[in-house]
């Protein structure tokens, strides 16, 4: 009988799991199973750009498994009921449950606007396609009513900040104002903060530092200090959570729901289960918990790769490495950010800023959305064979692929 994987998700670390297990696992042991919720693969990384008007590439799931072997469900998971082994879903059909010998746990993020009264209901986010095709109907209503609109970004992280500037940049007419917690880049050193604000200075973005948001409202946003701030578009990108299916199901979870894995991103209350992506509470190399990134997502898929490969095959399970650089930030097309860390989390005196920053930006994205399509990194059909024996070329070729993967996650 073949073990049975079920991969729940199929974003950056959903999606590289499943392709790397089927290139390396033999198909007549095993059969994997992808579960998502939606049928095409998206770039979340850039669904800013495509709320503010950029065509964004989404390649369909099954044209991405096609040839590999994957089996591809298109549907909603509801619940993980890990005493059973098996997986609720919801789809057109009406749903029903799947049977898993090991599952991999990739449902990611969303974004959280649940701490502050109004924001779901009056609020846009980046964090899902739909939310970032509303946010993008919206700007284009106000670029028809032209001057004197007013787009509010409340969140100074990474998504905030690049989704400022690319609205600024994209969409001139409405005016954009980006709201922070505390002190604009805080996290970025003192070189990349001064570039920061040169870059809103250049966009027209107002910035307000220190400011706390407590209510939003369908034309305004309520502040702690007492102060309303009129919008006609409320972009909310203050935080991120995940789902609370892993809780329910009775996986032993974070406060935030984040399932709690070992060092090979195995579930350290049920063996049979991986948790990759933003879903895992997982420790770097540092000894410090890796951030909810597309950087963690290829870091953590290949150890859970890794580690599912070498326990059901019997071999050894190495442990990949667990790092975190630093990060990326895109402030529109022609102009970017590159910070890097050291190994307590602190930003690194030196910094990459301007076009070449921006470049290496669009190139990591292009490799993530080049990776994900391509989930056996396009080796032939004879993959399995070459899996179970490469030859140099073959293993030049695989090596090659999986660390552009890593570098570019």
């Amino acid at each position: 009988m073949k073990h049975r994987i079920v991969v729940l998700g199929a974003g950056y670390a959903g999606a590289y799991v499943a392709g790397n297990l089927a290139r390396r696992l033999s198909p007549a042991d095993t059969e994997i199973t992808v579960v998502n919720a939606v049928p095409d693969f998206v770039q979340r990384l850039r669904l800013h750009q495509l709320a503010a008007g950029r065509e964004i590439e989404a390649p369909k799931l099954a044209d991405v498994f096609a040839g590999t072997g994957i089996r591809l469900r298109v549907a909603r998971v509801t619940a993980v009921d890990p005493e059973r082994q098996v997986v609720a879903v919801a789809d057109a059909d009406g749903g029903g449950e799947l049977g898993y010998d090991t599952l991999v746990y990739a449902l990611g993020s969303h974004g959280d606007d649940s701490a502050v009264p109004g924001a779901a209901e009056h609020a846009f986010d980046v964090a899902a396609r739909p939310s970032a095709l509303s946010l993008r109907e919206r700007l284009d209503s106000l670029g028809r009513r032209g001057e004197g609109a007013r787009v509010l970004v409340v969140g100074d992280g990474l998504t905030g900040i690049e989704t400022a500037t690319e609205i600024a940049e994209s969409r001139p007419g409405p005016s954009v104002t980006l709201v922070a917690r505390g002190e604009l880049g805080a996290r970025l050193s003192a070189g990349a903060r001064g570039h920061l604000r040169q870059a809103c200075d250049r966009l027209g973005i107002t910035v307000l530092e220190h400011t706390s948001v407590e209510a939003v409202e369908s034309t305004r946003v309520l502040c702690a200090d007492g102060t309303a701030l009129a919008s006609d578009a409320t972009v909310w990108t203050a935080g991120f959570a995940v789902d609370p299916i892993a809780a329910a199901g009775g996986l032993e979870v974070t406060e935030d729901g984040q399932i709690v894995v070992d060092r090979t991103m195995r579930s350290v209350s049920h063996p049979n289960v991986y948790a990759t992506g933003d879903s895992a509470f997982a420790i770097g190399d540092n000894g410090r918990p890796l951030p909810m990134s597309c950087a963690s997502a290829g870091y953590t898929g290949r150890q859970a790769v890794e580690a599912i490969v070498g326990r059901l095959t019997g071999g050894k399970v190495p442990h990949t490495k667990l790092l975190y650089y630093g990060n990326h930030i895109s402030l529109g097309r022609r102009d970017g950010i590159l910070q890097m860390v050291d190994d307590e989390g602190r930003a690194k005196p030196k910094y990459m800023g301007g076009r070449k920053a921006a470049r290496v930006k669009a190139g990591i994205v292009r490799m993530s959305l080049w990776a994900t399509s391509h989930p056996t990194f396009g080796l032939p059909k004879r993959k399995h064979r070459l899996a179970a024996a490469p030859d140099a070329a073959g293993e030049k070729a695989v090596a090659y692929a999986e660390k552009a993967r890593v570098a570019a996650s």
